[in-house]
């Protein structure tokens, strides 16, 4: 991949006609990086054309592309958050083979461009505490640590840690 195509992100606001889209992504970052979200591989996998759709009443969308491949994605939930989140940022996540591409800063970038018109001014995710290379990530886009560690409901014995940034 030449330089150029290394530079060029598309970022698409996904709507529920795109439920395939979401599926697809969503679903191999659960086969590559099970260990980084709370659901499983097979509980998504059992979602019907439906359940997808569903997903978009209270929830947006949005994939990074690389040459018409889906490479990354999150989704932003608009809501009155802990340490004065707007929003909730969750299901981040960026194929392997594009990791260091700028793909969650293009991401982002489309958050603030359109983060006062959609409620995002704010946004707070949660992180587990030892994705350390996911919470330098974080850092360089700006979030910073927000409250203490927090024991993991769905998962006894780890711990996740609350990270929040304001919109540029």
């Amino acid at each position: 991949m030449n330089q150029f195509e290394r530079s060029k992100i598309d970022v698409t606001l996904l709507t529920p006609e795109d439920w395939s889209r979401l599926r697809d992504i969503r679903l191999r970052a659960l086969i590559e990086n099970p260990e980084a979200f709370g659901p499983t591989y097979d509980e998504e996998n059992n979602l019907n054309e439906q359940g997808w759709r569903n997903r978009f009443k209270k929830e947006d969308y949005l994939i990074g592309s690389i040459s018409n491949k889906d490479v990354g994605t999150l989704y932003i939930e608009v809501l009155k958050g802990d340490h004065g989140a707007t929003c909730w940022i969750g299901g981040c996540w960026t194929d392997p083979e594009y990791r260091g591409f700028g793909v969650m800063k293009s991401l982002f970038e489309f958050i603030d461009l359109h983060s006062k018109e959609k409620g995002w001014q704010r946004q707070g995710l949660g992180v587990w505490v030892h994705n350390e290379k996911a919470i330098k990530a974080y850092e360089a886009i700006g979030f910073s640590v927000a409250g203490e560690k927090m024991a993991s409901t769905s998962r006894p014995g780890s711990y996740f840690q609350h990270m929040v940034r304001n919109s540029k």
